[in-house]
Order: structure tokens, then C-alpha cells, then sequence
């Protein structure tokens, strides 16, 4: 093997580094959680919908990723299993889905920068790109760099927390007990949109497998590497939510200044300016993780002629897809404008339908070839793994249900999620069409 390939690889502590921030990147983002939940449930959905929504795509990853750990990951297993179309579909929601989420983080690093500068919100649009460009250069150079990079933000994002942990058990009077479990009298409006925060705070453990080929061992550094990130994020997130809980923080102030201001309510402006800049550092290190997964989808697309060849050219020096990372981050750079809470909705809802996809890839090829080595292998049946996928596809109905029912901003979104899974097939014949066209 030449050496360069082998600098390329990374090992198990930079992966979980990188896997930590495409799934999660600490608990920023689930402030909304409270406000749409309550006391009571919230605590009690952030417990139950990941076992829900995440050990099924866990489970189905490993196991897909251990019969196939190729570029391109989640995009040639259904190719394989389901066929050309299909893979495109995945491929192309994929696409579209990253280009959402993506665009949520430099607006979210600009709101913790501006604790400090508050002058910023006026340069919205500067510095969102310089996160965006600066991502794109990183990512560029190579998947060692983010991975080094993704190690060190990782201390930067978790050291504040374990602080605030440390803090607010010091000064905390009174009773350690957590609310009593309920969803009553929780409207279902509002329990799709906390559906929604959960999953969003706890998806993309298939984007991880992208870059297969770029990793050391990759089946049993990916065993490895994602049951540390879940353990790690769940953890986080409950210990999070928890002190929010006991700190008595108006719900409403939680959601809109965010765990600064919950810092800075336990231990005065020197803890909000740390979890501010834990902030920052979650922001570009998801990016950068995100970035480097959804750019290798384009690569395998365009060597299979799904998509324009030069999105396959590798640069000549760091032998990276450099064109699609370029493209991915000029489609981002036009959709800083939009709404958090709208971007949620339309990322969930497009990634929940490339997911089921791997659902189905899941199923076919245990039934077609039962037999096929597998290094890891759910230990349940066929019509198991049918009971298995139907779990994450419930939590995923009842959020989409709860935004169709939901008046005014949570609509609109919803339905611009539906419109953008059909541009599939209207972006499947434009290719069918070019292809026709070249060689008749």
C-alpha cells in the first residue's frame, strides 16, 4: 500500500472525535427542548426517542457498513440492495438534506460569537462565510486533519460542560429530585416539534461511513467509535437538561439565549463565556465533520455517471474530493438566511426518508443473501429487523404528523420537505435524459 494512503487513514480516537460531531457536537441545539416538552416531559422523551430513533440506525449501520465498508457508505448499500434509482434517490436526499443542516451552524456559531461581540449580528453574512470557506479549506487538506481538529474541539465543546456539571452541583440547594415523568396534557403539535429537536440533536450515524476506505480497521473502528459517541452523547445531553431543569431557568429565556445564558445564571459571566465559546467550537467542528461526509457522496455518485464527472476529480496533492466540497459549500453559502427552527423541520423530515431507504437495504440483503460474511450482525431474525425499522419510522410519523397538524411556521417547512424528497424523481430522468442524450 503507498504511504500516502496510509497517512490518510484515521484511527479509532480521531473517529470518535468525528463521529461525536456529525451526530452531535454537545448539547447546543436542544435549549428548544424545555419550552416545547416542559419539566416533566422533557427529560422523559430525551431518554426514550433516541433508543428509538438511534440504536435501530446504529444497529443497521454497523452491520451494512461490516458487509460494505466502501466510499460512498449508506449511498452503494442501497445501490447494491435496491438499484441504480434508488441509490440516486439516497444519494440526491442526502445532498439536499446536508445542504439544510449545514446551514444551520454558522448561523449558530455567529449567535454564541456574538455573546461576546454583539456588534457581529450586524455582519451576519461576512463571517457566516469565513465559517463556511474556512470549513471547505480545512476539509481540502484531508479527513487527518479533521480529525485532529475534530479532537481538539471535541475537549474545547465537552471541558465546559463538565464545568458547568461541577458547578451547579457545588451551589445546588435543596432536592435533587427530577420531575415526575408525564405526557399529559402535552399538546401533539408540541410534541412533534420536541420530537424534532431530539432527532435533529441525534442523527447522522450513517454519514459516518462515507469515508470507509479513509479509515483504519474501519469495521472494528466503527464498532468501537460510534458505542463510545452514543454513550457520550447521551450522557451529555441528560446531564445538560437535567441541570437546566434544577437551575430554574424560565423555559422561554433557555431556548433563546441558550446554555450561556444558563452559565451564567449558575456561576456568573466567566462560566456563560465558556459554554459561549463551546459554542463556537460545536458549530465549526460539526460543520467541518458534516462537510467531510456529504462530500464523498457526490464523488461515488459521479464515478458511477450519476452526477457530472468532475465532482470525481480528487485534488493532486491531498487526494481529496475537492470540487464537491467546493460546490457543497457555494450551495450552503446561499442558505444562511433561513430560520433555525424551519431548517430543523426540513432536515429531519428529509433525512428520516433517505434512512428508511437503509431500512429496506437492511432487510432485502439479509433476505437475498442471508449467508454474505458479515463482521457484525444484528442478532435478530428478518421479520426482527422489520419490528426494528418500524421504531425509528413511528417517531418520524408522529413528528411529521405533529408539523402538518401545527398552524402557521411549523407547515410550511413540512410541506417544503415533501417538495424537495419529489425533486428525486424529477432530478433521476434529467439524468436519464443527459445520459440518453450522450449516446444516441
Amino acid at each position: 500500500m503507498p504511504a500516502a494512503t496510509k497517512h490518510r487513514k484515521i484511527r479509532p480516537l480521531q473517529l470518535i472525535a468525528i463521529v461525536f460531531f456529525t451526530v452531535s457536537g454537545g448539547p447546543y441545539g436542544l435549549e428548544p427542548l424545555l419550552t416545547y416538552a416542559g419539566n416533566h416531559a422533557g427529560l422523559l422523551l430525551l431518554l426514550i426517542v433516541p433508543l428509538l430513533w438511534d440504536v435501530p440506525a446504529i444497529l443497521t449501520v454497523l452491520e451494512l457498513n461490516s458487509l460494505m465498508p466502501v466510499t460512498g457508505g449508506y449511498y452503494q448499500w442501497v445501490k447494491y440492495a435496491l438499484g441504480r434509482r434508488w441509490g440516486f434517490y439516497e444519494g440526491w436526499w442526502t445532498w439536499l438534506y446536508t445542504f439544510v443542516d449545514l446551514a444551520i451552524y454558522p448561523v449558530l456559531f455567529l449567535q454564541y460569537a456574538a455573546y461576546f461581540f454583539p456588534q457581529l449580528e450586524i455582519y451576519k453574512i461576512p463571517v457566516c462565510l469565513v465559517v463556511i470557506w474556512l470549513s471547505a479549506g480545512l476539509n481540502i487538506l484531508g479527513i487527518t486533519q479533521v480529525g485532529r481538529a475534530s479532537v481538539v474541539l471535541s475537549a474545547l465543546v465537552l471541558l465546559p460542560f463538565l464545568i458547568l456539571f461541577v458547578v451547579a452541583a457545588v451551589h445546588h440547594q435543596g432536592s435533587w429530585a427530577a420531575p415526575a415523568p408525564s405526557l399529559h396534557h402535552m399538546p401533539y403539535t408540541s410534541l412533534g416539534m420536541a420530537l424534532y429537536t431530539i432527532m435533529w440533536n441525534c442523527l447522522g450515524w450513517d454519514n459516518v461511513t462515507t469515508y470507509a476506505q479513509e479509515v483504519d480497521k474501519p469495521v472494528r473502528s466503527y464498532l468501537i467509535s460510534v458505542a463510545v459517541a452514543f454513550l457520550l452523547v447521551m450522557v451529555i445531553y441528560t446531564l445538560a437538561i437535567y441541570v437546566a431543569q434544577q437551575s430554574g431557568i424560565s423555559h422561554r429565556a433557555f431556548e433563546e439565549a441558550g446554555f450561556p445564558a444558563l452559565g451564567q445564571l449558575l456561576g456568573g459571566r466567566w462560566l456563560g463565556m465558556l459554554l459561549a465559546a463551546g459554542g463556537m467550537a460545536s458549530t465549526l467542528g460539526i460543520y467541518a465533520a458534516v462537510l467531510l461526509s456529504v462530500s464523498r457522496v457526490p464523488q461515488a455518485m459521479a464515478n458511477d455517471r450519476l452526477l457530472p464527472a468532475a465532482l470525481h476529480r480528487l485534488h493532486p496533492k491531498f487526494r481529496t474530493p475537492y470540487v464537491s466540497i467546493i460546490i457543497c459549500s457555494l450551495v450552503v453559502s446561499l442558505m444562511i438566511l433561513w430560520t433555525f427552527s424551519e431548517l430543523v423541520i426540513i432536515d429531519v423530515t428529509v433525512y428520516g426518508a433517505g434512512l428508511s431507504l437503509e431500512y429496506i437495504s437492511l432487510i432485502k440483503l439479509r433476505l437475498r443473501e442471508p449467508k454474505a460474511y458479515r463482521r457484525f450482525k444484528i442478532p435478530l431474525p428478518v421479520s426482527g429487523l422489520v419490528l426494528l425499522a418500524l421504531l425509528p419510522l413511528g417517531v418520524y410519523a408522529v413528528a411529521l404528523s405533529g408539523a402538518f397538524m401545527a398552524e402557521g411556521a411549523a407547515i410550511k417547512p413540512a410541506l417544503f420537505a415533501v417538495v424537495a424528497l419529489l425533486t428525486g424523481e424529477v432530478a433521476w430522468q434529467a439524468v436519464k435524459l443527459g445520459r440518453r442524450m450522450k449516446f444516441s
